[in-house]
């Protein structure tokens, strides 16, 4: 059970790609799943079952399906183009929403499973494999900028409290794009070699595009192109507001030592599986090449929604500060934050406008002590 729960994603894309062969409203099928695996995901207990898994190879096989059936999707869609000359507008709609979403979950966890990992085959898959949200240099900044400023005032994957999810994915795109061409330059500047020279990861995700592109033109022309261009944009802005949910307003003094409390973990049973347990998010950042199987739940967690939940409450700023976020983040400060981290969380919610929860826990703490 423990290897075949994780074939969830490459069933789900299979739906997807029949549902593009059939045609009609089918194609709703992609978008579709959305809002049915939050409602099933939001019900379920939590799993913090460690996974019985020894057969790494076995285990890897459904990354591996995930992150190459990814691309393939969009062909179809280009497909699609072809065999339904006069589609509606709705059910472009659909087929576009369903690209985008499929190339967020299950694609990104399982891209992100192979480029953690050591293996030029693996990253290489990895890395193009990201030409469905317009993204074959992400793992740069990803690696090199977020795993080691995650939850201080460098990470631009981190949301600083009082930032709405709409402030938030816009901004993340330009920061990670940024820094992953920036470290790329650097890297090149430090071998001896030109910034913006020839080797540039830059050009070669840009290649990738190109001739993915052509091959979605030979397949269904300009409408194909613009479909599936239509998908990657929508997909590129949705990737980066998930990380809105894993690091929203978390606090670490730049530095220091990265500790398992510097991340949320989702324990529900679909927000594990179908992230390849990046919602099992303790032991990644704390020992990134740990392969997805053998990390292991952080008992000692702050309870979170399923990250499905997260997502449409996001949707509606005050639900998601008043009712998700603000009560995790009121025990994070008072159980888990050391009294520097407190400071600064302090003062962030001050500018937020948040409660001054630190002098209420002082207030009831003395209040006891009195009694």
């Amino acid at each position: 059970m423990d290897y075949g729960r994780y074939y969830l994603g490459v069933v789900l894309q299979l739906c997807v790609i029949a549902s593009f062969l059939v045609g009609g409203a089918w194609v709703f099928v992609g978008i579709a799943s959305l809002p049915v695996f939050g409602l099933i995901d939001s019900v379920l207990p939590n799993d913090f079952a460690t996974r019985r898994i020894s057969n790494k190879a076995l285990a890897d096989i459904p990354a591996w399906l995930c992150s190459l059936l990814g691309p393939v999707i969009y062909l179809f869609a280009a497909l699609w183009v072809v065999r339904n000359p006069g589609a509606s507008g709705w059910e472009m709609a659909g087929v576009i929403l369903s690209c985008a979403w499929l190339s967020v979950i299950p694609l990104v966890p399982a891209t992100h499973e192979l480029y953690h990992q050591r293996g030029k085959l693996r990253r290489f898959v990895g890395r193009y494999a990201q030409v469905c949200y317009l993204d074959c240099t992400r793992e740069i900044a990803h690696v090199v900028g977020h795993h080691i400023h995650v939850a201080t005032d460098l990470d631009g994957d981190t949301a600083k409290r009082g930032t709405s999810l709409y402030a938030f994915t816009p901004r993340a795109v330009v920061i990670s794009t940024r820094e992953a061409w920036g470290a790329e330059s650097d890297n090149l500047e430090k071998l001896g070699k030109h910034r913006w020279g020839i080797g540039h990861r830059l050009w070669k995700a840009i290649l990738a595009q190109v001739i993915f592109q052509s091959i979605v033109f030979a397949i269904g022309g300009w409408i194909a192109v613009a479909v599936v261009l239509a998908g990657m944009v929508g997909a590129r802005f949705w990737v980066e507001s998930f990380n809105y949910f894993q690091h929203y307003g978390l606090i670490r003094l730049e530095g220091g030592q990265i500790a398992r409390r510097h991340v949320w973990n989702h324990f529900k049973p679909l927000s594990r599986v179908l992230g390849f347990e990046i919602t099992n998010h303790a032991d990644h950042h704390t020992n990134s090449y740990a392969a997805f199987h053998e990390l292991k739940p952080d008992l000692q967690w702050i309870p979170m929604p399923s990250v499905f939940v997260c997502f449409f409450s996001a949707l509606i700023p005050p639900l998601w500060h008043n009712k998700v976020i603000m009560p995790a983040l009121k025990r994070w400060d008072n159980e888990m934050a050391s009294p520097e981290e407190r400071a600064l969380a302090r003062e962030q919610n001050r500018k937020a406008g948040w409660p001054d929860w630190f002098e209420e826990e002082a207030t009831v703490k003395g209040a006891l002590s009195a009694a």
